[in-house]
């Protein structure tokens, strides 16, 4: 068995707090992300706690730096290079920090992009290629994950963008649609 098939989190646990962090995040609510991300770090990651503070602190700051149009690639990514150094030191998952964090970076870019824009193709292959590197999936195991991931970042851009009829119902579809992603990896890693 491979160390990322040994890798245990709970895909609705997951769900829960990446859909809160998403929203801190679009409402720029820094310590309320924080506050989730040091949940998320010592629950799902296994980051013990104080370095799980450092961990979290790594996102955050990473995020603050990307939220801007215009703003520090280099920074972004040195960040999140931090950040998933811990990560792997910690969770059992044994993917490269570097590459994560780039492909991390690429999402993001990606993401901004493609908003408003019918076609995710690009945007589903960089999320294959992101949860395939993370999780030492195969690209064709990974892609379900990253189809499921789409779907809630097109939620979200119709939160952002005002189109949302119902944008409370929407955060609830978000979530529904990052716990199949994540039902979806942990399957996969089951299966591997």
């Amino acid at each position: 068995m491979s160390a990322a098939a040994s890798y245990r989190f709970d895909p609705d646990r997951v769900a829960a707090l990446e859909a809160a962090g998403w929203r801190a995040y679009y409402d720029r609510a820094w310590p309320e992300m924080f506050r989730i991300l040091v949940r998320m770090c010592q629950e799902q990651f296994h980051i013990p706690f104080p370095t799980s503070l450092v961990a979290a602190f790594h996102v955050v700051r990473g995020s603050m730096a990307w939220a801007p149009i215009d703003h520090d690639e280099r920074a972004v990514l040195a960040s999140y290079v931090r950040f998933y150094r811990l990560v792997r030191r910690y969770s059992g998952l044994t993917f490269d920090p570097e590459r994560v964090a780039e492909l991390e970076l690429r999402y993001y870019d990606v993401h901004r992009r493609l908003v408003g824009h019918p076609d995710k193709t690009e945007l589903i292959e960089t999320m294959t290629a992101l949860h395939s590197a993370l999780f030492g999936l195969t690209p064709e195991q990974a892609r379900e994950s990253a189809e499921l991931r789409v779907l809630a970042n097109n939620t979200v851009d119709a939160i952002t963008t005002k189109t949302s009829d119902d944008p409370e119902r929407d955060w609830r579809k978000l979530e529904a649609f990052l716990r199949e992603c994540y039902l979806s990896v942990q399957r996969e890693l089951s299966a591997s």
